[in-house]
């Protein structure tokens, strides 16, 4: 489809825009199912325990290897149970020209995947044990505080160590492009430590751009296949997005909103956890690591029930970094061209429906996020034709 970047206007969203979404959301919406029906398996019919009995006598009864190897056979279980979803993703993806990815490097990425997920899983549920056996009373304080501190380290170290095992990244070649996008991160107030190119064009066709990382480890990063079809005032038009997210001060917010919602977390599953001793006799003692499924099961649902305002909330955060960009660029023509480039590269929905945005969705529709900068270049334009 050919694009007018001289029309400000949003296209309509194409048949296969429609259908490549519908299926990619019913897709997540049976990947969850899945889960929470594992889970619910697990605790109904008692296999959480014969796990747990299980991981007892090939760790020797040596409780953190036990943890570990419950872990494992958690993660191992739901891995295997949701892998035929996993690879109609990539079926999904293939079908409508999304990926470039071939079936073995999909299934390296997807044991990559895994033996990262068992190593942060794993440290974080000794971290739990741990703290349980040693504070049974204010455990969930302690462990909050703990795992605060765990996901800010993980923000900051996530550029340097997490994401390269994944994707390739390279320095910035275009010193053009290189020093337009410093002096806007300077104008923004941010120090950045480097602009790589991302080397997504190995597993997608789509296009994105970020700003990640956390003070030394703050780095820009661009796909190369952003850079291989927007133009320069283009991707500075992206950019300003995500330094709007800095002015802001988003990142900073949402931790301290991350910061409420987990500690409300860890205090429901607390008190989740002592009835199912007290009055469902489930488990004998707070350590029995046969109730990490309960626990899982406690934050889906808080997550479940979280999820639409905490979408709507991001969509706020999204709608102020548009306006950032408004104000940081010489023209909004860049932005409109650039948010329909993406939604045609990357198959998105323009005007998604009502429910659809507002349960699904954590930024705006992209026809919302155009007629915003419609509405703020014709004041502009009309001054300029006063002058």
């Amino acid at each position: 489809m050919k694009l007018a970047e001289e029309n400000s206007t949003v296209a309509a969203d194409t048949p296969e825009a429609r259908r490549y979404n519908r299926i990619h959301r019913w897709l997540e919406i049976s990947d969850f199912v899945l889960g929470l029906a594992f889970l619910l398996a697990l605790l109904l019919t008692g296999w959480n325990t014969v796990l747990r009995d299980w991981a007892y006598r090939s760790a020797f009864q040596n409780y953190t290897l036990s943890v570990f190897f419950y872990v494992f056979m958690l993660m191992f279980g739901g891995k295997v149970l949701g892998l035929g979803l996993d690879y109609y993703g990539l079926r999904l993806e293939r079908r409508f020209q999304l990926t470039t990815q071939k079936t073995r490097l999909w299934l390296w990425d997807e044991v990559k995947g895994f033996l990262v997920a068992l190593v942060l899983a794993s440290f974080t549920a000794e971290l739990l044990y741990f703290t349980i056996r040693q504070s049974p009373q204010h455990w969930w304080l302690i462990a909050w505080a703990m795992f605060m501190v765990l996901f800010i380290v993980l923000a900051q170290v996530a550029p340097l160590i997490l994401f390269p095992i994944f994707y390739k990244f390279e320095p910035l070649e275009n010193e053009d492009l290189k020093q337009r996008l410093v002096r806007l991160s300077e104008r923004a107030g941010t120090r950045i430590r480097g602009i790589y190119k991302w080397n997504l064009s190995e597993k997608s066709k789509k296009a994105n751009a970020a700003l990640t990382g956390l003070g030394a480890t703050r780095r820009i990063i661009l796909a190369d296949t952003l850079l291989d079809h927007y133009s320069a005032e283009e991707i500075e038009a992206v950019l300003a997005h995500e330094l709007g997210h800095h002015v802001h001060k988003h990142i900073l917010k949402s931790i301290f909103v991350q910061a409420g919602i987990t500690l409300f977390g860890f205090w429901a599953a607390n008190y989740v956890l002592h009835l199912s001793i007290e009055q469902w006799g489930m488990f004998d003692t707070l350590s029995d690591f046969s109730n990490l499924p309960l626990l899982v099961l406690v934050s889906t649902m808080l997550s479940l029930l979280l999820m639409p305002a905490m979408n709507a909330y991001s969509r706020f955060n999204e709608r102020q970094a548009d306006r950032y960009a408004f104000e940081s660029i010489r023209s909004v023509q860049p932005f409109i061209s650039s948010m329909n480039k993406l939604a045609a590269q990357n198959l998105a929905e323009r005007t998604p429906s009502r429910w659809v945005e507002w349960l699904f969705h954590s930024h705006p529709a992209i026809s919302r996020r155009v007629a915003a900068a419609e509405a703020w270049q014709r004041p502009t334009l009309a001054a300029s034709s006063r002058s």
